[in-house]
């Protein structure tokens, strides 16, 4: 009988030579499982997904009593439906005044598109800006303003007008000028290595954009929903964007995807085109039921308050000679050692050990530190400790 293994190498699209191959057949909490019952300790939470855990059991139930209403309807904004409403309800209340409008998507990348299309038809300007090591996802348009030219040039041409520049470098600031529809960046670099902004940086960004009519979008795909210590990234800052996009932890698990503004921008979606973005699963109710209870959870949970103190734990156990560096705030790090061979030695090992680990996309030389907010603190050292074991062999 041909196993699930063998399916998935025949059938299933691969993205690259050597998947990790981990069978999944159950997830709990901060643990998954394969299908001889081995236990593994997920570090990754789904890349920043899987901020409170694999079904928990508010989201689960969330999802079932919404299965017993109703699933589709209608294309995206047409029908009037309680788990959308009240979701971006919940995220107006947890925003500044200025972010009270909601567009809702299927996920992170279909987000970045539609607040790019926003920013050109609220400013009337066509330059887009982002930065360099920057992900905002895949799709011609989001590949167009990636920062990283490996992923890019087997795909050109791509979208004109858009340019990068280095992040965290005050001096190259005045790239953005009048012609600048709008600036994107990530309060804290993902893929890039979780490169922090220095202080002042993005305080420094946002009164550039401000200068120059520029609209300011923060990328919160992954440092949303409690990932940096606060409930969005941009509060680690004083800096508040024009538009912010979320995906990735709001859904609990679920697709779900997001850019918020205000109303007055989002109206223009309405006029001169007519439907100026339309999408028919965006907004999906059973994924915004999903959405709704994972706030809910985080919120009475206090899972933010608790990630400081993980955090420390974080930094006080990973001290070893073979560490070149920990960057990163909250429950998401880079850890960097020598080299690219290190990394996937360290993470092959710890995948044999019951610890799931990753890298990065612009940064091999680093290993992915991201669990579930709500892991426990002896499950959390535990793990850590694996690793350092691992990484006294290198």
């Amino acid at each position: 009988m041909i196993t699930n293994r063998q399916l998935f190498l025949n059938h299933l699209a691969q993205t690259s030579p050597l998947p990790l191959g981990i069978e999944v057949s159950l997830a709990e909490g901060s643990f998954l499982f394969d299908p001889a019952g081995k236990k593994y300790i997920d570090l990754v939470a789904g890349v920043s997904v899987s901020n409170v855990g694999h079904r928990h059991p508010k989201v689960v139930k969330a999802i079932h009593e919404q299965l017993e209403r109703y699933m589709h309807v209608m294309v995206y904004g047409e029908f009037i439906l309680s788990p959308q409403t009240k979701l971006a309800e919940k995220i107006a209340s947890l925003l500044p005044p200025t972010l009270n409008c909601t567009y809702f998507t299927n996920s992170g990348t279909e987000a970045v598109e539609g607040a790019m299309k926003l920013a050109k038809r609220v400013t009337g300007r066509t330059e887009i800006i982002s930065f360099h090591n920057a992900y905002h996802g895949s799709t011609q348009g989001a590949l167009s303003i990636m920062g990283s030219e490996f992923f890019k040039t087997a795909f050109r041409p791509l979208l004109p007008g858009t340019k990068q520049i280095p992040f965290n470098d005050e001096s190259v600031l005045k790239e953005i000028t009048e012609k600048t529809a709008c600036v994107i960046a990530e309060p804290i670099q993902g893929e890039a290595g979780a490169v922090v902004p220095a202080a002042g940086y993005l305080e420094k960004l946002r009164e550039r954009c401000k200068e120059k009519g520029a609209l300011l979008i923060f990328d919160e795909i992954q440092t949303g929903f409690g990932r940096t210590g606060k409930m969005f990234g941009f509060e680690n800052s004083s800096a508040i964007p024009d538009v912010i996009i979320f995906a990735k932890g709001l859904g609990g698990g679920l697709p779900i995807g997001a850019f918020v503004s205000s109303i007055e921008n989002m109206s223009t979606f309405t006029n001169d085109p007519v439907l100026g973005h339309i999408t028919t699963f965006g907004g999906n109710p059973v994924c915004c039921a999903a959405a709704l209870a994972t706030i809910g959870v985080i919120q009475e949970e206090n899972i933010v308050a608790s990630v400081e103190r993980k955090e420390q734990i974080i930094r006080k156990t990973l001290s070893h000679k073979n560490i070149i560096s920990l960057r990163g705030k909250g429950m998401l790090y880079a850890l960097s050692l020598k080299d690219e061979a290190a990394v996937h030695f360290v993470i092959r090992e710890a995948i044999h050990r019951g610890v799931i680990t990753d890298w990065f996309l612009f940064n091999m030389n680093s290993i992915r530190i991201a669990p579930p907010l709500n892991i426990d603190d002896e499950t959390l050292e535990h793990a850590l400790k694996v690793l350092l074991e691992i990484i006294d062999k290198i």
